[in-house]
């Protein structure tokens, strides 16, 4: 049998909304791919949006289907009941595959029948990203507080991890497979979380996906295995500082209000309550957040390293603004007039 008839079949689902800005890199990564075209189809779900998204993702041959609950999760959702092939690839529009072999090289931990999920083990840093992006490559999160609490997913340049939770590794070649602890575990699950249809299908129902409580659901099953593939992914996470605060605001907002609806199962109070006293500390004296920083740069220079204490005060205060806020209310996040 040939090699190419061994490779598995690609859905890739991607949520839209308003996301022209960075989705026709994002299609041109996933259709340059070495990879067999007639084993990858391009799930669009939209949420309305009212810029090019949609022509950008017909002239790229993605199927469109529509998200009418609006959110990222409510999306993978609704690309998932269309989904058709054996592999889910949870890519989101802000995602870039680096490299045209990305795909072999994400499957390829498949041929072991008990790894039922894939993820790569880096943010890829460029350049000409802006400060954020470079910053949250270079973290390896989009929020600073997991690198306190320790369930952070890509590789880290400060603390030269790829996350801070014990895991069980052995170590493959070009991929790290994993035996995940079935209490705390990292943050696994999007911006390029490749998983078995079958596998996901077990424990999916409903009209969300939320990434992380994915693995809560697969860690389940004790001879269930994953890999972090030794290759990167571009997060093109935002622009401006201005955008970061809505963005940490929408984080803490939706996790209240789904937490509400019953709806959330990541076990964020199992984590380090010690982490988190310390997150609290650091973002109190500041100082030490620019010995952090400064860590970070000694090892890998760049000016943007700079945020970091910027990202962690934002992240404290729109976070206690936010519980404090969720004592009385909680409420999904508004997409009005939201764009990437």
């Amino acid at each position: 049998m040939s090699r190419v008839a061994n490779l598995p079949s690609i859905s890739v689902i991607i949520p839209t909304l308003n996301a022209a800005r960075v989705l026709e890199e994002s299609l041109f990564s996933i259709t340059s791919q070495d990879y067999p075209q007639d084993k990858v189809e391009i799930i669009i779900a939209d949420a309305g949006s009212t810029d090019e998204t949609v022509e950008i993702a017909k002239k790229f041959g993605a199927y469109v289907v529509s998200n009418p609950r609006k959110t990222g999760e409510a999306g993978k959702a609704e690309a998932l009941k269309a989904a058709k092939n054996e592999i889910i690839a949870l890519i989101d529009s802000d995602n870039i595959l680096p490299q045209t072999d990305w795909f072999r090289r994400m499957v390829e931990p498949f041929s072991e029948p008990e790894i039922i999920g894939s993820e790569p083990i880096k943010y890829t840093w460029r350049k000409k990203d802006s400060y954020i992006t470079r910053y949250s490559a270079l973290m390896g999160m989009n929020d600073p507080l997991c690198m306190f609490l320790g369930n952070y997913d890509r590789y880290n340049f400060i603390t030269k991890k790829w996350t801070g939770l014990p895991v069980e590794v052995e170590d493959k070649g070009n991929y790290l497979k994993l035996k995940l602890n079935q209490i705390i575990f990292p943050t696994m699950g999007a911006n390029g979380f490749l998983v078995r249809k079958s596998e996901l299908l077990k424990y999916f129902a409903g009209h969300y996906l939320f990434d992380i409580d994915i693995i809560y659901d697969l860690v389940k099953d004790p001879h269930a295995r994953f890999a972090k593939v030794k290759i990167g992914i571009v997060h093109l996470f935002c622009q401006d500082t201005k955008t970061f605060l809505k963005k940490q605001l929408r984080r803490i907002r939706d996790y209240q209000y789904f937490s509400k609806e019953g709806l959330r199962k990541y076990p964020w109070h199992a984590l380090s309550k010690f982490g988190l006293l310390k997150f609290i500390f650091y973002c109190l004296l500041v100082f030490p957040l620019f010995g952090q920083a400064l860590i970070g740069f000694l090892r890998f220079p760049d000016p943007a390293w700079l945020f970091h204490p910027l990202a962690c005060e934002v992240t404290f205060l729109t976070y206690s603004f936010g519980k404090i806020e969720g004592l009385i209310k909680t409420r999904e996040q508004s997409r009005e007039g939201w764009k990437q």
